[in-house]
């Protein structure tokens, strides 16, 4: 059968071209089928992906219930209070950890000339650069001793970088942020985590609005409790069970309003860490400061992306919506394929009568049909480039990032060939059980 593969292609490249007006219709529906899925699957593909390939799996988010309420809540809120936080932290039961906490904050560079602007500030501790192995042009990150001394170092990103500084080496400048002095330790390469996982958080309440969880990273990152001296006062609290003594001061108030990470290499580890949080808790229950003792979750990365949502709803419903529309380009090119084969039913029968057995009428029209969807594929690519162009045009938070890497690019044709050759099959099966003795009485 393979033997009269060129034979077949042959065949049906000469079928295709005595029907332009035909074979352009099917090439069109299964084209604008194939671009619009693709369009939307790319989408859904880079906000659904792993942010962290091969390490997401080691990454947690502890998650308690500090509140004082003595009804049973069926999860604890999203962020933790200060002090369950930094106990937490301190306690350093995790082969990494990170406190995280981001803020607007006023910076500039004294020797830049450019004006003060407003910028995204990212406290946080050390781990937090190797554990979620965020790349550097310039320099490095801090040092847990940074953290505890509370250092007057910072590393900036590379936007404000090129923003500030030309895009040179600034690595041992000087940075302004409220009036305060700190020292450019690194700078990041471009880095562009797709969602920005380490601040997700409250998109259940949001009713799905996620689009904050594809900025561009903070503009500049310290350590955290320098963050917390530099930009008193700005921190948002997430919830609150009482009206803090002093807003934006939120160190011991009664709100949660920190993330805490960390990185658990081994499933023994992570049932240890979670035996240490029940510990906790029991231990702060008695102490009179957390009611809820049973209210304890160790969520991994890509788990906590899922419970929040992180993928934006309309793109849910647009990759559905897509797919629907491939559908309906199929069924139209099931119905042009099998009026095509209908129309030379005395041709079919001919060879039928000459000696050619059913298969071999089947496998003629099942490459024909291949050739369709191959011109499809390569018609649906340019409008699946053209549709990712009018995304990126799109007042997105992530309309930049998107693009048709390699795999979607292999996809796109597989799904162009597989779906006309899946729409074939019915059209060359009728084609192929055409009576060969009516159609040769009838010539």
């Amino acid at each position: 059968m393979l033997s009269l593969l060129p034979y077949y292609l042959g065949q049906g490249l000469r079928s295709l071209r005595r029907t332009p007006v035909l074979t352009g219709l099917m090439v069109l529906s299964i084209a604008m089928g194939i671009g619009a899925a693709m369009t939307t699957l790319t989408v859904r593909h880079l906000l659904s992906g792993d942010p962290l390939p091969g390490r997401s799996q080691h990454i947690y988010y502890p998650q308690i219930d500090a509140t004082p309420s003595e009804e049973p809540r069926p999860n604890p809120l999203d962020m933790l209070d200060y002090t369950t936080a930094v106990d937490l932290w301190r306690a350093a039961r995790a082969d990494r950890q990170a406190l995280v906490v981001d803020s607007p904050v006023k910076l500039q560079a004294p020797d830049s000339g450019e004006p003060a602007s407003m910028a995204t500030m990212l406290s946080t501790t050390a781990d937090f650069f190797p554990m979620f192995q965020v790349p550097m042009a310039w320099g490095s990150g801090w040092s847990a001793e940074d953290d505890e001394r509370r250092a007057r170092v910072a590393v900036i990103s590379w936007d404000l970088n090129q923003h500030l500084f030309g895009g040179t080496d600034s690595t041992g400048k000087m940075l302004r942020i409220r009036g305060s002095d700190v020292r450019i330790v690194g700078v990041l390469a471009p880095w562009r985590p797709s969602p920005q996982f380490y601040t997700v958080a409250g998109g259940r309440f949001a009713q799905g609005d996620t689009a904050s969880y594809y900025a561009k990273p903070e503009d500049v990152m310290v350590p955290f409790f320098t963050g917390l001296q530099l930009n008193a006062g700005n921190f948002r609290q997430f919830t609150c069970w009482a009206l803090p003594e002093r807003p934006g001061h939120l160190e011991n108030s009664p709100c949660v309003w920190l993330q805490l990470w960390v990185q658990l290499d081994d499933s023994a580890k992570v049932a240890g860490y979670r035996q240490f949080m029940d510990g906790y808790v029991r231990q702060q229950h008695e102490l009179g400061r957390i009611r809820q003792t049973d209210n304890v979750r160790l969520p991994s990365l890509m788990q906590w992306l899922d419970y929040n949502g992180a993928v934006p709803r309309d793109a849910r419903l647009q990759s559905w919506l897509a797919l629907a529309f491939l559908g309906i380009c199929l069924f139209n090119t099931v119905g042009l394929l099998l009026a095509k084969f209908l129309r030379r039913s005395g041709e079919i029968g001919v060879l039928r009568a000459l000696g050619a057995t059913r298969s071999m009428v089947f496998m003629q029209c099942l490459v024909e049909a291949a050739l369709i969807g191959l011109a499809g594929g390569l018609a649906g690519l340019g409008l699946t480039l053209l549709g990712l162009w009018n995304v990126r045009q799109q007042p997105l938070e992530y309309a930049d990032m998107v693009h048709l890497d390699l795999p979607m690019l292999a996809l796109t044709f597989a799904l162009a060939v597989a779906a006309t050759l899946l729409a074939g099959v019915l059209p060359a099966l009728r084609a192929s059980r055409i009576d060969p003795a009516l159609q040769v009485k009838s010539l």
